[in-house]
C-alpha cells in the first residue's frame, strides 16, 4: 500500500511539474521585449489612490459635474498618451474614489501627470502615489478594452 501511495504521489507531481512546464514553454521574447517585460513577465509602474478631496464642498453640484467632465477627458487624455493604462472608481461613498495605474518609471512624472487633472486642480479629488510592481500584460488592456466597450462615458 506504501508504494502504490509514493507511487500516486511520483505520478502526480509529475503530470504537475508537466503542466506547469508547459505554462511557461508559451514565452515570445518579442511581445516581452515590447511590453517591457522582466524575466518574470513584471514591471514596475505607479499606482495612484484617489481620495476624496479637502475642497468637495466649496462647489454646487453643477460646477461638480463639469469638474467630473474634465475628469474623464483627462482620464482619456492619459489613456491616448499611453501613461494611464488603467482607472476606474471604487463602489461605495466612503474617502477612497478611485485608483489610477501609470505605465511610468517613477513618481515624479505621475505627480506631473495627476496635476494635469481638473479634480486634482480644484481639490474635489486629492491622490497618494506608490510605486507598483506588477504584470507587464496590463499595458494592453486599453487595447483590448477598446474591442469591448459599446459606449463611452461621455
Amino acid at each position: 500500500m506504501k508504494k502504490y501511495c509514493f507511487f500516486l504521489f511520483i505520478l502526480f507531481f509529475s503530470v504537475l511539474y508537466t503542466e506547469l512546464k508547459a505554462q511557461t514553454g508559451n514565452y515570445d521574447a518579442q511581445l516581452a521585449e515590447k511590453l517591457k517585460a522582466d524575466d518574470l513577465g513584471m514591471k514596475k509602474y505607479v499606482m495612484a489612490f484617489l481620495y476624496s478631496g479637502d475642497r468637495v464642498s466649496e462647489y454646487s453640484k453643477e460646477e461638480r459635474a463639469e469638474i467630473q467632465k474634465g475628469h474623464m477627458a483627462n482620464i482619456t487624455k492619459l489613456a491616448d498618451m499611453g501613461k494611464l493604462i488603467l482607472a476606474g472608481p471604487f463602489f461605495g461613498t466612503d474617502a477612497m474614489r478611485g485608483i489610477f495605474i501609470f505605465d511610468v518609471t517613477s513618481i515624479e512624472e505621475a505627480e506631473s501627470l495627476t496635476n494635469t487633472d481638473p479634480a486634482i486642480k480644484a481639490g474635489v479629488l486629492k491622490m497618494e502615489l506608490k510605486e507598483w510592481y506588477g504584470s507587464a500584460a496590463l499595458v494592453i488592456i486599453p487595447e483590448i478594452h477598446q474591442k469591448i466597450q459599446k459606449t463611452g462615458f461621455d
